[in-house]
Parts: C-alpha cells; structure tokens; sequence
C-alpha cells in the first residue's frame, strides 16, 4: 500500500500532473481493493484517496 502512496507522492513532488494522475488510478483501485478485503478500514482509505486527489488536483495545469 505505501509503495503505491509515494508512487503519487513522487510524481507529485517532480511536479508531473499527467503521471501523478496515472499513479492515483493505480493507488485508487488498489485502495479499493484491499478495502474492500478487510484488510484496511473503508475511512482510511478514503481519507488517503481524498488527500492524494487533492494533492493531484493541486499540481494541474491551469486553463
């Protein structure tokens, strides 16, 4: 699970919008998965979901 967070973190912190977003999707689905399993509480997943979204959204090209 931490190796898919700082995939986003990483991204994030080169300051590259498109690959942080592919990194999210994967970190996302993965999230979800084990969510859904048992393995990490519903909550926690979504406030790391919610945190690394935000981030994404915070490095994105202005229209």
């Amino acid at each position: 699970m931490r190796t898919f967070i700082k995939n986003v973190q990483k991204a994030i912190a080169e300051g590259n919008h498109e690959l942080a977003q592919e990194k999210y999707v994967l970190a996302t689905k993965y999230l979800d998965k084990k969510a859904h399993k048992g393995l990490i509480h519903r909550n926690k997943a979504a406030r790391h979901k919610s945190r690394l979204n935000a981030a994404v959204k915070a490095i994105a090209p202005q229209a």
